[in-house]
């Protein structure tokens, strides 16, 4: 093993116990651990001696893993109700409605 590959071997072997230690926690840190689970085993295929012998043909190409299917989180409930621009369309058809009424009423008794 070469100085190149064992300096892969120990970024893979701290990149998986900081994986390890983020999918423990909660919150982002969690999250970002399960995003980077597959990376350490990644790493460890881009050592220089295996590049190496797969370009020369020693060695054959893995083939890659199919992707993991991706779980569906529920989606938000609706609060329901009408539209907001409909509401606000309601609103403003009624304040010209009030608008007009009170407007015509103050002609019929004029302030002198």
């Amino acid at each position: 093993m070469t100085k190149a590959d064992q300096a892969v071997e120990s970024a893979a072997d701290k990149l998986d116990s900081f994986v390890r230690e983020a999918q423990r926690s909660n919150g982002v840190k969690g999250k970002v651990g399960d995003a980077l689970a597959e990376d350490p085993d990644f790493l460890r295929k881009l050592k220089p001696s295996l590049i190496k012998a797969r370009a020369r043909g020693e060695r054959p190409v893995e083939p890659t893993p199919e992707a993991k299917p991706r779980v569906e989180r529920p989606k938000a409930r609706k609060a329901g109700g009408p539209s907001p621009w409909l509401v606000i369309g309601a609103a403003l058809v009624a304040g010209y409605a009030l608008a007009k009424v009170i407007d015509w009423r103050g002609h019929a008794h004029p302030r002198l």
